[in-house]
């Protein structure tokens, strides 16, 4: 049976290659997904500035399994309790703020930004100092070598330093150097206590030393004694999610992303890997009744077909690894360059998702060969002699079972989408999925829906196309399972990638005009130092022509509830200006109490918190601190900007910087461009600081929503080009396999140019039908998603979108059946048919 299953692969090449290269990509795609998965679910990061520290120990990075935002501090006091585990030689409190150097009142600008930190902490990147000393006096300041050759300092020179906001005048102690290039960041670094003051008095993490001859894992464990739930202890790896504050929050998006997509992968690879390995099963029906002609049993034909299918898959799987892999580091390197996660993080792909991408490669060859093997196995001998009537018959109760599966789960998601999930960050998740397993129901009924779309089609066919379209509704009468392995391929590409494109569309539109909305500020300043000091925005609001400003600061938490935290945007403006600046209509209280422990929320979300003015609303802020503010006002609820809005001054030093860095300005009505010129006068004086329009803000906030368009553009191109590759090995299939017929027509008086034209009003046919089919499909997604969206049942986006997805799928129709046809029809017609 091996000897006759590897001539049988010798002797169908094409066939084969068809169904080995779906096997492959299919494989190739499923671990790269599954590489992204593995790589969300560990979510590492290589140490850089504390490489040196075995074991670190910083604050707990997540609030009741949920990723907190924002850095969470600790106490400075814990670093002398973890210096008393066994095993410890030192444990060195680490601090990290911005610190920005001025060079003749500008600050100095590169790659990355500047940090301040204590002295006792450079050995453990290490710097060591090329010139100078280390710093005594708070007083003094210690460079690495880059920033003071931009700066043009060196030890005993003054430089001006912009820390929390204002610029202070230090001297150059000396100047450091790190051995390797590992951190991004330039560094500044001051005295242990100078340091720890600018920090607000806690510490970020403690890197710790251990003992000669003291492994690391021992000394982590008696340090995880000493310090119990007040912080966590890393190792290996996971220690440079210390360095990277709020990356863990990245994680969900990483897992939900290679989830939802993953799982369309796996359901559209074992479609494509099915349905090319069914075809090349239909196109053997001869050559099964003739080996049932000469004594094969059908439990032999079986074992050949199985066969067969074990050598394509184990091959394909074997060659899909490393291009898996490749094709993982791509998706993570979309997602690293658009900001989703940090480019610290690690990749990962190690034997679970290889095992994943052949298990399912395997799977769905194993399937197909079961269902269309077994039709193959018992065919009857008699069947050889009646070659025409082979491949008309598909209607089976297990595919009908299937395919009602697959359309009552897409329409549930639909369902779902549109009645149950609220607006939010998981809705795509939903929504994306339910028009994939659409496509995948009507793919399995094609051939019934061809036929009838055909039957529907003929009149104005005939009117049109004349003898052309006769012949082609004739072969489409005939040979409509023929018909639908070219359709289903194709409602897959046109339902998938309608339905996510437009998906993004919506969502691009409704944030985009809804945050224009919200923002009623004519100027923004911005600060590239750190945040502004809490005397600017008065400074600002002294201006001439200057109606209001208002701190403006962003962040995430968690509202405390009974039924688990729900994470929540958090805005911090300050209560002076908050009126004119934001577009917040109150309905109860007043946006004047906004002072000290107090927050204002929509009236939608005071009904799901149950809580009124004057109530206390339990939460916990982005770094953990747990807080009861007061309600002070209501607004009503703009469903598409959804956030509780607090005072700036309580919200801010709870982020990573502990400043604001926008300030919201309203203009006075009829001031023209003086407001400007003053503001820009005023932004020259602060170091740092930029003056745009209000639509700054806006566009910032389309780049937010733009972080995951790179990503699911990339992924949506790929299942797209899976799809797309899977059409054309079908078309191509199909056509090499009717050679003989177009050589038989050509014998009996038909021209080339007539079999073309019949071959492209096929094409147009089968783009017809597939259009249509995967228009619906793409229905389930765009109608439930643009409805909770926006309110309406048709996407937001261009029509070009949907015109380039339907003219792409018709080249691939024509370019796969007409170029091998012409190809082909350039032999004699008397040779193609001999060959056959």
């Amino acid at each position: 049976m091996w000897r006759l299953a590897l001539r049988t692969l010798k002797f169908r090449r094409t066939s084969f290659v068809a169904t080995f290269l779906a096997m492959f990509l299919g494989a190739a795609i499923v671990i790269g997904c599954g590489g992204l998965m593995e790589t969300g679910v560990r979510m590492a990061a290589a140490p850089q500035r504390l490489r040196e520290a075995p074991v670190v120990v910083t604050g707990e990075q997540t609030y009741d399994s949920s990723a907190l935002t924002e850095r969470h501090r600790i106490d400075a006091r814990l670093a002398g309790e973890v210096a008393r585990a066994d095993g410890v030689r030192a444990a060195v409190p680490d601090v990290s703020f911005p610190a920005t150097v001025l060079k003749d009142g500008k600050p100095l600008t590169g790659k990355s930004a500047s940090y301040g930190h204590g002295w006792a902490s450079a050995r453990l990147t290490p710097y060591t100092l090329a010139a100078g000393r280390s710093p005594v006096t708070g007083g003094e300041a210690v460079l690495d070598a880059g920033l003071a050759r931009r700066a043009g300092a060196r030890p005993g020179s003054p430089v001006d330093i912009v820390v929390q906001g204002t610029a202070r005048r230090f001297q150059v102690s000396g100047i450091a150097e790190q051995r390797g290039d590992h951190n991004p960041d330039a560094a500044v670094f001051f005295t242990d206590d100078r340091a720890r003051a600018l920090a607000g008095g806690r510490i970020d993490s403690v890197a710790v030393l251990p003992e000669p001859g003291a492994s690391a894992a021992a000394v982590a464990d008696a340090v995880r004694a000493e310090v119990g739930d007040r912080a966590e202890v890393l190792t290996g790896e996971r220690r440079g999610l210390a360095e990277l504050p709020g990356t863990l929050s990245s994680r969900r998006t990483v897992v939900i992303l290679a989830a939802v997509f993953g799982s369309s992968v796996v359901l559209i690879v074992m479609f494509g890997v099915a349905s090319t390995l069914g075809l090349s099963l239909q196109q053997r029906a001869r050559e099964m009744a003739l080996l049932r002609a000469v004594g094969s049993t059908p439990k032999q034909l079986r074992r050949m077909i199985l066969t067969e299918t074990a050598v394509l898959s184990v091959a394909s799987v074997l060659l899909a690894l490393a291009p898996g892999y490749a094709i993982g580091r791509l998706l993570f390197k979309v997602l690293t360059s658009s900001g989703v996660v940090a480019p610290a993080i690690v990749y990962h792909a190690g034997p679970l998702p290889m095992a994943v991408g052949a298990a399912v490669t395997v799977l769905a060859a194993a399937g197909a060969t079961r269902f269309a093997g077994r039709r193959a196995a018992r065919t009857e001998p008699v069947a050889a002699l009646a070659e025409s009537t082979a491949g008309t018959r598909w209607f089976s109760l297990p595919r009908l079972l299937l395919a009602l599966f697959f359309l009552a789960n897409g329409i549930g998601l639909a369902i779902a989408t549109a009645t149950v999930m609220e607006d939010g960050p998981t809705l795509a998740s939903t929504a994306g999925p339910a028009s994939v397993l659409f496509c995948v129901g009507l793919a399995l009924l094609a051939p019934g829906l061809t036929k009838a779309m055909v039957a529907l089609l003929r009149a104005p066919v005939r009117a049109l196309s004349g003898l052309s379209g006769q012949l082609a509704l004739r072969n489409a009468a005939t040979a409509h399972v023929r018909m639908a392995g070219a359709v289903a391929p194709i409602v897959l590409l046109v339902g998938i990638a309608t339905g996510t494109l437009y998906m993004q569309s919506t969502e691009n539109h409704v944030s985009r005009t809804s945050y224009d909305a919200n923002i009623l500020a004519d100027y923004v300043l911005d600060s590239t130092t750190g945040g502004f000091a809490p005397g600017v925005v008065a400074t600002v609001r002294a201006t001439p022509g200057v109606a209001a400003a208002s701190e403006f600061v962003t962040s995430r938490g968690f509202v405390d509830r009974p039924g688990g935290p729900a994470d929540t945007d958090l805005r911090g403006v300050s209560a002076e200006g908050v009126r004119q600046s934001l577009d917040l209509p109150v309905v109860a209280g007043s946006l004047d109490g906004l002072r000290g422990d107090t927050v204002a929320l929509s009236e939608k979300k005071a009904r799901e918190y149950g809580v009124r003015v004057g109530d206390r609303l339990p939460l916990h802020l982005g770094d953990g601190t747990p807080l009861r503010p007061t309600v002070v006002a209501l607004y009503t609820d703009n469903p598409k900007q959804q956030y509780l809005t607090l005072p700036a001054a309580t919200l801010a030093p709870h982020t990573g910087d502990g400043l604001p860095h926008q300030i919201l300005v309203r203009a006075v009505h009829g001031t023209g461009t003086e407001v400007h010129d003053r503001l820009a006068a005023l932004a020259a004086r602060v170091p740092g600081t930029e003056l745009d329009d209000s639509s700054s803000l806006a566009g910032r906030n389309n780049q937010i929503q733009q972080i995951l368009v790179s990503a699911n553009y990339t992924i949506v191109a790929m299942i797209v080009g899976y799809a797309a590759i899977t059409v054309v090995n079908t078309l191509v299939s199909v056509t090499r396999k009717r050679r003989a017929e177009f050589g038989l027509q050509r014998l009996t008086g038909a021209t080339r140019a007539q079999v073309i034209g019949m071959l492209t009003v096929e094409g147009v046919l089968i783009g017809v039908v597939a259009t249509v089919l995967g228009t619906l499909a793409s229905a389930t997604t765009i109608v439930p998603y643009s409805l909770v969206k926006s309110g309406s049942y048709l996407p937001s986006g261009s029509l070009g979108i949907y015109l380039a997805i339907v003219g792409g799928s018709l080249l691939l129709v024509f370019g796969a059946t007409l170029l091998p046809s012409w190809r082909g029809m350039r032999s004699p017609a008397v040779d193609t048919v001999k060959a056959a």
